[in-house]
């Protein structure tokens, strides 16, 4: 695992025509090297490669460099170092010092701002699964100092479950599945004694949870890659499989929630690895975390079928719900005789509530930032009884991303500016979770 060094920020007075460049990041996976260049405001760039030695180089116009730390060492198999600065004023220039020739693509994304560039080995396939055969790992950047600057919090990864053979249900995640919280020495979370305290909102129901009334906030989520190893899920008609896409949305979106949030982060699993469902919420349980998010691609019968939905855990009457849970649970290990002790924990209420409220911010969050696809139909938040979700002990989701059986839709999930979309609105949407529960701040627990 490959993480990258911490980043300072200056925070000079720049002329109001120019943007900065406020942070560069890298991490490693497998056959792939990412870099996010953030940029304070909407700018255009221009890219070039020279061959003696290899290297790229991006120049953001109408910005400015605002980092201390002009030169970052990577040295993994692709990439040397980066180097930033601005060779004209007005215009930053981003270096990559490449070890070996190498093929790029880039793209801009927005919310915030940023060049996102990925390098693969000359010649080397970019499949879906690239990233799957190596953990996420993140840089820590800070963003401008504020007034009231606070020490590192210290935090403990959680536990992970071990593994163990079948037919026991834990199933063994090797230990890059913790993603190490992110410290920001200079920005952090203000003191409780220093800042007003926000009561809870009430659910969209207009009621006020136990969950709500006792002031409990969000710290550590488990982040659920469906399928893996000898269950791929579903197919695409192009060959792209359910179990690859959903590992790298959630890689991508694992980074956002430690990056932005703070959050700290349990994978499932982190590579082409198969976990028994019940194991799943097992990770969870263990983790002692507090929300769950099970991330899956749909499939249909009818090829023409299109759009998001999101999925809580309840009863339901509905044949459609009642059909995609029966896919999905096949994998189970329970019995008949495990049927009372399954239908006690669905009908943990406070669960439920605030179960349902998570997936109603998180499909108005999937559909909003995924609806530039002229076809994509929001097809709701839905309740079905998933194995997945019903041995979780806090608030769960599964959250079905797009229909992969839809040539259009696996058209858009093999790119990569779509599924870092798709990340996108799912940290907005587990952020505006955490918001309403008191504050966004994150609990840090030891």
């Amino acid at each position: 695992m490959t993480v990258a060094p911490v980043l300072c920020l200056n925070t000079p007075c720049f002329g109001q025509a120019a943007h900065r460049v406020t942070a560069v990041r890298f991490w490693s996976a497998g056959d792939t090297t990412r870099i996010a260049v953030e940029v304070s405001g909407e700018f255009k760039y221009k890219s070039d490669n020279l061959d003696t030695p290899p290297r790229l180089f991006f120049d953001v116009q109408s910005s400015r460099p605002a980092m201390a730390q002009k030169t970052i060492p990577v040295g993994d198999h692709l990439l040397k170092q980066i180097r930033i600065a601005e060779t004209q004023p007005g215009t930053t220039r981003v270096v990559l010092d490449l070890e070996q020739a190498a093929d790029f693509t880039a793209s801009q994304l927005s919310n915030p701002e940023r060049l996102m560039i990925e390098l693969h080995a000359k010649g080397a396939k970019t499949s879906p699964a690239a990233a799957s055969t190596a953990a996420v790992s993140t840089s820590v950047v800070e963003e401008p100092a504020k007034p009231l600057p606070a020490p590192k919090p210290q935090v403990e990864p959680p536990a992970v479950a071990k593994k163990v053979d079948p037919p026991v249900v834990a199933k063994v995640l090797p230990s890059p599945a913790v993603l190490t919280p992110v410290s920001r020495p200079v920005v952090a979370p203000r003191k409780p004694d220093l800042a007003e305290p926000k009561a809870a909102a009430r659910t969209s129901s207009g009621d006020r949870t136990l969950t709500r009334a006792l002031g409990l906030k969000l710290g550590r989520v488990v982040l659920d890659p469906g399928h893996g190893g000898h269950d791929a899920g579903t197919h695409g008609p192009s060959g792209l499989t359910e179990k690859d896409l959903v590992l790298d949305v959630s890689q991508r979106l694992a980074m956002l929630l430690q990056d932005r949030l703070g959050s700290e982060v349990v994978l499932t699993r982190t590579d082409d690895t198969f976990v028994p469902l019940e194991g799943r919420t097992k990770i969870a349980n263990d983790a002692k975390a507090d929300l769950f998010l099970s991330i899956h691609a749909n499939s249909s019968p009818v090829k023409s079928v299109t759009g998001v939905e999101t999925y809580y855990l309840n009863f339901t009457t509905s044949r459609s719900a009642l059909d995609l849970a029966a896919r999905e649970n096949a994998p189970a290990e329970s019995s008949i005789f495990d049927l009372k002790d399954v239908l006690e924990k669905i009908a943990l209420k406070d669960k439920i509530d605030e179960s349902r409220e998570f997936a109603a911010r998180l499909q108005t969050s999937l559909f909003t930032l995924t609806k530039s696809a002229a076809a994509t139909k929001n097809r709701g938040i839905k309740k079905a009884p998933f194995v997945v979700l019903i041995g979780a002990q806090m608030p769960s989701v599964l959250a079905e991303i797009g229909f992969l059986t839809n040539s259009a839709d696996e058209a858009l999930m093999r790119k990569t500016d779509h599924r870092q979309k798709i990340a996108e609105a799912l940290y907005k949407g587990i952020a505006a979770y955490a918001e309403s529960l008191s504050q966004l701040q994150v609990a840090k627990r030891e």
